[in-house]
């Protein structure tokens, strides 16, 4: 397939290339600073501004499936705001560049610990990254009420780090996924792998989705 991967050089993104490429997929890099990327086979990397719809519809054009693991940065003061405006930007031009299949990487904050209970309203949620998760959230409300595009959201675990890949998780929906010894955690190996699974066979569209250990 020819994936354009918006955030590629991210933390989650940089995952999402590496799993992509493994695979054989052809994959466009959308990113600010392209000459991070050393030249590999089947990897292109442009320059792109995701907030420049206009501007992405051009580079996106051509392409099977767009995913986007966009984040204007957890320190940037406007987070919670870039987060909406760069996810309304990236669903147009989507929509501009003619595609209909979109795959998001959220976050784990709107996700359910009880009934009407999300992560991000408990007492425990970090304060430092409070604006990316109302950021997420804003942005999933948006996607929510898209209805012209073949969009996916994906949420990982509330505890996201560094890892192996297993190739193995646990797939849900609106609910935080615990394992029996009350964690909820995935590596952004093993969350590639399931973002991957989706574009390839795709069993969330229109709905968000979410995978732990």
């Amino acid at each position: 397939m020819k994936i354009a991967l918006i955030g590629a050089t991210g933390f989650v993104g940089q995952a999402i290339l590496e799993e992509g490429l493994a695979r054989g997929h052809q994959v466009t890099a959308l990113v600010r600073h392209p000459e991070k990327l050393a030249p590999r086979p089947g990897l292109v990397a442009k320059k792109a501004d995701a907030l420049d719809e206009a501007a992405l519809a051009k580079e996106l054009a051509g392409h099977d499936v767009v995913v986007s693991a966009y984040n204007p940065g957890w320190a940037e003061p406007k987070i919670r705001e870039l987060s909406l405006k760069g996810t309304r930007s990236i669903i147009n031009g989507v929509k501009r560049a003619g595609i209909k299949r979109l795959v998001v990487v959220g976050g784990a904050g709107s996700l359910e610990v009880a009934p009407g209970l999300q992560l991000i309203d408990t007492p425990e949620f970090p304060k430092e990254w409070q604006a990316g998760a109302l950021g997420m959230r804003d942005a999933l409300v948006a996607l929510r009420e898209e209805h012209d595009l073949a969009w996916s959201f994906l949420s990982p675990a509330a505890v996201l780090k560094p890892g192996e890949r297993t190739g193995t998780y646990r797939l849900g929906s609106d609910q935080l996924l615990r394992d029996a010894e009350g964690e909820s955690q995935i590596t952004t190996a093993d969350l590639a792998v399931a973002l991957l699974d989706e574009v390839e066979t795709p069993k969330h569209v229109q709905r968000r989705f979410t995978v732990a250990y």
